[in-house]
């Protein structure tokens, strides 16, 4: 399986699972806990959640999903930007322990960046890194300046989560190739777009009938997910609800894109040739 490594060493799959809408609805609850506990079974370690998703919700879920096999995990929280003060982030990030049933959080997120110092912010997971209540720190949406200034202050950021998939590169300008040589893992959310009407582009279709993977024929979102993992210190990390999904995603880990496929991908989805604005959603 396709694997990025961290800077300290650890290697995860370059693919995982997400949980954003995730624990949202009763009716759907026991499937998103089986597609969670059977991507852990298939070798998917890293789920990422955020104390955002649900009001706590989504955490308490995948606390749902992992008990009992915590130390299969690599698990990923996020901390509101309003919640972001020293005692604020040591508070949420203890909530959202219990919320998960752990003792510790792999990898902590700044959310996005609001009015709070970043200093504090980083003071306070730098505390929590050595109270052993995390194991790394990082941060999400944030631009190629954000990253500079972040260096400037700390330079053992882990991750950078941000938004990226064919209708939303601006990140291939610049900031990829940033933090890949600061040795900063890029965590890709929403790699499938929003809505479905990236998966209904017809050049999608066409590069999918050119492969084969292990359950048949590939499919359009097969091809937008191997898109995003092509790079080699990409995690993908698209929505887990289904298993249905969830075995479509892991599928795409045997697709290699060829020199012809990503052509036509850039000819109908254009590679930024200038600085633009970080997208978010």
């Amino acid at each position: 399986m396709k694997q990025v490594v961290f800077r300290d060493g650890l290697s995860v799959p370059a693919l995982g699972m997400g949980s954003w809408n995730i624990g949202d609805s009763v009716v759907s609850r026991a499937e998103e806990i089986a597609s969670l506990q059977e991507g852990l079974d298939l070798g998917l370690s890293v789920i990422d959640t955020a104390e955002m998703y649900g009001s706590g919700r989504s955490e308490r879920l995948v606390g749902e999903a992992i008990r009992g096999r915590r130390d299969q995990v690599f698990l990923v929280s996020k901390v509101l930007p309003s919640n972001a003060t020293y005692e604020g982030t040591l508070s949420s990030c203890t909530a959202s322990l219990e919320r998960l049933g752990t003792d510790h959080l792999d990898l902590y997120l700044l959310h996005w960046r609001g009015g709070v110092p970043l200093e504090e912010t980083l003071d306070a997971l730098v505390h929590l890194q050595d109270q052993g209540l995390i194991r790394r720190w990082g941060v999400s949406n944030f631009d190629t300046e954000d990253m500079e200034e972040l260096d400037s202050l700390n330079e053992d950021c882990a991750a950078n989560q941000i938004l990226y998939n064919l209708e939303a590169r601006g990140v291939d300008h610049d900031l990829l190739a940033r933090d890949r040589q600061a040795q900063i893992v890029s965590m890709a959310y929403s790699p499938l777009g929003q809505g479905g009407a990236l998966l209904h582009e017809p050049v999608l279709a066409t590069i999918a009938r050119a492969h084969e993977t292990k359950n048949g024929p590939a499919t359009p979102a097969q091809i937008a997910l191997a898109w995003t993992i092509r790079h080699p210190n990409l995690l993908s990390i698209p929505k887990a609800g289904s298993r249905r999904h969830l075995r479509e995603n892991i599928a795409a880990l045997s697709i290699e894109l060829t020199s012809e496929d990503l052509a036509q991908l850039d000819a109908h989805f254009t590679p930024p040739d200038e600085k633009r604005p970080l997208e978010m959603i």
